[in-house]
């Protein structure tokens, strides 16, 4: 059945845009998030899919499958984004779905400990360790933030002005990890996240 849409596709001569498929641990906070992404007359098609599987491992090596009947043409410009946070993953899970990720040409939008860490930098640079998902909810609440805050609630556009800063202070906090030859993808890499490099690729493209 593939192999005949695409010969199909092929014969129509029809220019299709390259897609880039979000497959998403959580089921509304990133979905939310990344389908503000999308605009009239944009370049690229965005496509945020909940997974099933909240292990990494699990979540990466089923990203075809959980895109269902979705085409996938590498070739042609399709790229596919696994976005994970650290939750209960083991050292092993994530250099599991690192490997994996690398083996198949994926990549992947990671945060210690966890997503809303992307957005608590869109207003503060952060360093220290931040136990759980609910202690980034604690510091993102603060006064000056986003003090009425709930999980799966469209913030886009609240965060949209300072998206520029955040990505300057999320790439700081990376560079720095490089620099001393730490994994990214690591429980020990407390706090981090490479959701500003996703959001640049999007922004690159649309």
């Amino acid at each position: 059945m593939r192999r005949t849409r695409e010969k199909e596709r092929k014969q129509s001569g029809r220019k299709r845009n390259s897609v880039v498929y979000l497959i998403c641990e959580g089921s509304e906070t990133e979905i939310r998030y990344f389908k503000r992404f999308r605009s009239r007359g944009c370049r690229i098609d965005i496509l945020p899919i909940p997974s099933q599987y909240k292990a990494a491992d699990k979540l990466v090596q089923k990203a075809r499958a959980t895109m269902g009947i979705n085409p996938y043409y590498p070739d042609e410009g399709d790229v596919i984004w696994c976005v994970f946070d650290r939750d209960e993953n083991t050292e092993e899970m994530l250099i599991k779905a690192e490997q994996t990720a690398k083996k198949e040409g994926y990549r992947i939008a990671f945060s210690n400990p966890a997503f809303e860490f992307w957005y608590l930098l869109h207003f503060t640079e952060y360093n220290s360790f931040l136990e759980d998902c609910q202690a980034v909810l604690q510091q993102l609440k603060k006064k000056g933030r986003l003090k009425q805050y709930e999980k799966n609630k469209d913030i886009y556009y609240e965060l949209l002005t300072y998206q520029k800063v955040a990505k300057q202070r999320a790439c700081k906090q990376l560079e720095k990890l490089r620099r001393e030859q730490q994994r990214i993808i690591s429980r020990k890499s407390n706090p981090v996240t490479t959701v500003g490099e996703l959001t640049s690729y999007l922004n690159e493209r649309r």
